[in-house]
């Protein structure tokens, strides 16, 4: 078993008022926490990685491949590898992103 205590994970701040948790991960796999202030984006973008977003709290503007979708507390997306993709929040909250294989970048 692999525990990492909530209170012991380091802070990224990435800017404008968006940070990162990286809660937990294994080589084939990550757990991260990604909390929005009001109108912070995470620019398009796209990764090799296979990712879920489970919207925790907030409200969100989902953008991929031209298609938007305003997404709320309990809704949960997928995003296959490659595919670009990039979000706004419409009101402060926190998505947290599930990635297969771990993101090295974020390490």
């Amino acid at each position: 078993m692999k525990l990492l205590k909530y209170a012991d994970v380091q802070v990224k701040d990435l800017g404008n008022g968006v940070s990162r948790k990286v809660l937990v991960h294994t080589e084939e796999m990550m757990l991260v926490e990604v909390r929005f202030p009001t109108g912070g984006v995470g620019a398009m973008h796209s990764h090799v990685h296979r990712q879920l977003s489970y919207v925790q709290s907030g409200v969100f503007e989902f953008e991929s491949e031209g298609n938007k979708q305003r997404v709320v507390a309990g809704d949960t997306l997928a995003f296959e590898p490659n595919q670009k993709h990039g979000v706004t929040c419409l009101q402060a909250g926190v998505v947290l992103d599930f990635f297969t294989p771990a993101r090295e970048d974020f390490l």
